[in-house]
């Protein structure tokens, strides 16, 4: 039964990143989307509000963090790991953040491809991605010893 509830709360936690990605466009102030939909490499970077833009991708990042951490958790169930994710996502935040309001105050067709980048990091859980396999082979390492 514990097994039961354990997969649930993960599905529950991944179909919370799949409706974040699904209603984006709703939800949250980007013109960049429709942007890099484009043939956005020959195109001028939008008219935007930085600071809204700003607001809204770090309410993205939010997001997709305390989700990312929740599974994290529930897959892990180390407090270690949660707290190590933790201060990753801060420190990559912090990082992401400042690169992204350069890159966007500073747009210019040959930096495009980078604060195309920097803005998929900020608003998809790709550190998710990155830290699963990685907690689960540290895992299986220690197991090992």
């Amino acid at each position: 039964m514990y097994q039961v509830k354990r997969y649930s709360l993960i599905f529950i936690l991944i179909l919370g990143l799949v409706l974040i990605r699904a209603f984006e466009a709703r939800l949250f102030y980007d013109p960049f989307l429709e942007f890099f939909k484009n043939d956005y490499l020959y195109s001028d970077a939008p008219v935007f509000e930085t600071i809204k833009l700003i607001a809204f991708t770090t309410l993205r990042y939010v997001l997709n963090t305390v989700l990312s951490l929740g599974i994290i958790y529930v897959v892990f169930k180390d407090r270690g790991i949660l707290k190590f994710s933790a201060m990753l996502f801060a420190v990559a935040y912090a990082i992401l953040i400042l690169l992204f309001l350069y890159l966007i105050n500073n747009a210019e067709q040959n930096n495009y491809f980078i604060l195309f980048n920097i803005r998929r990091f900020l608003i998809q859980p790709i550190l998710l991605l990155l830290l699963l396999p990685a907690f689960y082979y540290q895992k299986q390492l220690k197991k090992d010893i």
